[in-house]
């Protein structure tokens, strides 16, 4: 059962370096796992090439796995970029 999202007096607010912190260490911790998705990938791979006793399919999934986690981090960082960009554009 899914309860309503209750506030208790105001929201709190976070200083800027509060802000930047969190976004650092959200931002350090996804590389953290696209890196660790690659890796992996490349051990299984590595022991398909010398013919230990893995099956192709694991290979092949922790292969898109990394794949798809590393272009959604490029996406990200396209879509940051591309917001930063809009805002040094904009006139104050």
């Amino acid at each position: 059962m899914v309860k309503p999202f209750e506030t208790k007096g105001p929201t709190p607010t976070s200083t800027p370096y509060e802000a930047q912190k969190s976004f650092s260490s959200v931002l350090k911790q996804t590389i953290e796992n696209v890196n660790k998705s690659q890796l992996q990938s490349d051990v299984l791979t590595e022991k398909l090439a010398r013919g230990e006793n893995i099956d192709l399919h694991q290979v092949m999934i922790a292969s898109q796995k990394a794949s798809i986690t590393l272009q959604g981090t490029l996406e990200v960082r396209n879509k940051v970029i591309e917001a930063y960009q809009e805002m040094m554009r904009m006139q104050v």
